[in-house]
C-alpha cells in the first residue's frame, strides 16, 4: 500500500512534469521560413533543402521554400504567381537569385528587379537577401563584375548579402583544384553547392559555418556526403567571406 505521504509526492511530480511540458510547448519556437526565388543555380542540388539540413545540424530551426524556373531572371518572375507567394507572408527571409548578371545591361536589369522585389518583401514582414552566384567556367575572369552587380543589387535592397560567388573565390585560394562546377561548366557540383548552402545559411543567420558535417540527410531522403578533407576547406573559405559568428 503506498502511504500517503509517498502518493502526495507522486502527484507533485507529475503535476510539475505536466507544467514543464506544457510551459515547454508554449515557448517552442516555430521554424523561421525562408523563401528562395532563381533558377537552375537554387534549385540545383536541391540547394534549399541542404541549407535546411545545415541548420538543423547547428541547432537551428529553418523551414525553406522555392519558387524556381530553368533560366528565368527576376523579371521573368515578376509576372507570375511569385509575388502572391510573398504577399501570403510568414517568412523571415525572400532570397533572391538571377544569372551572373556581369554586364551592364544586365546588372542595371538586376538591379532594377531587385529593387521592386525588395519593397513587395518589406511590405510582407519580411527581409531582402541577395544570393550571389558566379560566371560560368569559360568566364571566370567576370567574376569581380558578378560581385560588383551582386553587391549594389543589395544595396539597393537594403538587404542581406550572401557572397557565394566570394566563397568560390576564396576557396581556390585554400585548394586551386577544388571542383566547384560541375561538368557542364556552369551549374555547382555537390561540392560547389555546399559551399553555397554554408555561406547563405551563415549569411542569413549569423552561426560559424565551421564544423558543419560533411554528410547531412535532406528532408527528401538524399544522403547528401562530400569529401571530409574538401568540405572543411570550402567552411574555412566561407567563414573568411561572411559575417562572424553570433555570440
Amino acid at each position: 500500500m503506498v502511504s500517503p505521504l509517498r502518493r502526495h509526492g507522486q502527484i507533485r511530480a507529475a503535476a510539475l512534469g505536466l507544467v514543464l511540458l506544457l510551459a515547454g510547448r508554449a515557448t517552442a519556437q516555430p521554424p523561421s521560413r525562408v523563401l528562395f526565388i532563381g533558377n537552375s543555380l537554387t534549385y540545383w542540388n536541391d540547394l534549399p533543402l541542404l541549407v535546411d539540413a545545415m541548420a538543423a545540424a547547428k541547432g537551428l530551426s529553418l523551414s525553406s521554400e522555392a519558387v524556381t524556373r530553368a533560366d528565368a531572371s527576376l523579371e521573368d518572375h515578376w509576372g507570375d504567381a511569385t509575388r502572391g507567394t510573398i504577399r501570403k507572408g510568414g517568412f523571415k527571409w525572400v532570397v533572391l537569385q538571377q544569372g551572373p548578371s556581369s554586364l551592364a545591361e544586365s546588372r542595371a536589369n538586376l538591379r532594377e528587379w531587385t529593387r521592386r522585389f525588395a519593397e513587395e518583401i518589406r511590405a510582407a514582414g519580411a527581409t531582402p537577401a541577395l544570393y550571389m552566384v558566379w560566371p560560368d567556367r569559360s568566364r571566370r575572369g567576370f567574376f569581380p563584375q558578378v560581385i560588383e552587380s551582386y553587391r549594389l543589387a543589395n544595396e539597393d535592397a537594403k538587404g542581406v548579402l550572401l557572397p557565394v560567388g566570394e566563397a568560390w573565390l576564396a576557396s581556390w585560394q585554400l585548394d586551386s583544384g577544388l571542383g566547384l562546377y560541375s561538368p557542364d561548366n556552369l551549374h555547382p557540383s555537390r561540392l560547389g553547392t555546399y559551399a553555397a548552402a554554408a555561406t547563405i545559411l551563415s549569411g542569413l543567420t549569423g552561426v560559424s559555418p565551421i564544423g558543419l558535417p560533411h554528410r547531412l540527410k535532406l528532408r527528401n531522403g538524399d544522403d547528401y556526403k562530400v569529401d571530409e578533407k574538401k568540405a572543411a576547406l570550402v567552411l574555412r573559405a566561407v567563414a573568411s567571406v561572411t559575417p562572424p559568428a553570433k555570440p
